[in-house]
């Protein structure tokens, strides 16, 4: 556990940052990096309008390392480290306490950090957990990948309270990750299908399909668009032929918009209670920002 603050203040490292991501410069988005010189940015949450909450995996796999969780405000550009030494946090979510959980997925657990900065086992015996959500009630929705690529092999989708684990999905291929909504819809990625998949009132049907590998996933705050990543192209920028997008699915007219293309790894994607879309990308090492113009 660390409390040391860096500041991300340097504009110049900010514009060069983004000129080597590529922008799309999409009319109706107004794009920024709000963080750069990062070690591998993965997951990504957002608490209200003014917070940050990502994962750092620079050795993914190696215990004691640089790997971490780390906050950023978004109005000052201060980020401070939260944990570090954990083999591999993945995805990181929030709950209605302001406590975090993330997915470590080569140690098999999920851990939780509460809002006083202390840190313990929330789950542990898992597989590969990748994705995770948690519900306006305190539950915590999780995926498991222990054979990626494979259906009908144990990858999971999975509820739990932290005493108790039931499944609710298994047969998927890779169930990459997940997100609830306030009602209980739930909605997750499959990366090597390449559709997002629902769960409502206990059944599991496909949402939209005919995606390129699907991975990073978020709800807006009134469950009215679901924000994902595709990244078929994973390091390649737009520049370089590379064909990695930032969308959001209307699930209303079930129309999807693209905000973003060319960013060369948007991994996880996370959205803010005015309607900022924040996404890490992971090979350049940055956060981008897509504000809605005229968006006040």
């Amino acid at each position: 556990m660390v409390g040391r603050t860096v500041k991300v203040f340097l504009i110049a490292t900010l514009l060069l940052a983004s000129t080597a991501v590529g922008f799309a410069q999409h009319p109706r988005y107004r794009f920024s990096v709000v963080a750069a010189g990062l070690d591998r940015p993965v997951g990504i949450t957002v608490e209200g309008s003014e917070t940050v909450y990502f994962t750092l995996v620079p050795t993914p796999g190696v215990g004691g390392g640089a790997n971490g969780v780390a906050k950023l405000d978004l109005e000052t550009g201060e980020m401070t480290m939260l944990h570090v030494g954990e083999p591999e946090p993945t995805n990181i979510a929030i709950d209605n306490q302001g406590d975090l959980y993330w997915t470590c997925k080569s140690a098999g657990v999920i851990l939780k950090q509460t809002e006083e900065g202390t840190t313990s086992l929330f789950l542990g015996g898992l597989e590969q957990p990748s994705g995770i959500s948690v519900s306006k009630r305190g539950n915590v929705y999780f995926t498991e990948i222990p054979n990626p690529g494979v259906p009908n092999a144990g990858n999971r989708v999975s509820v739990s309270n932290g005493n108790t684990k039931v499944i609710l999905h298994q047969g998927e291929p890779e169930p990459t990750d997940v997100v609830v909504s306030r009602n209980g819809r739930l909605y997750w990625t499959c990366k090597s299908a390449g559709v997002l998949l629902q769960r409502v009132n206990g059944e599991t049907s496909v949402l939209l399909e005919g995606l390129n590998h699907p991975v990073g996933i978020a709800l807006d705050h009134k469950g009215e668009t679901l924000y994902f990543t595709e990244v078929p192209t994973p390091g390649v920028p737009g520049s370089a032929g590379g064909q990695n997008r930032v969308n959001a699915l209307d699930l209303r007219t079930k129309m999807v918009r693209v905000i973003h293309e060319g960013d060369p790894e948007p991994t996880d994607v996370g959205v803010a209670r005015n309607g900022n879309v924040y996404w890490t990308c992971t090979s350049a090492g940055v956060i981008v920002e897509a504000k809605r113009i005229g968006r006040r």
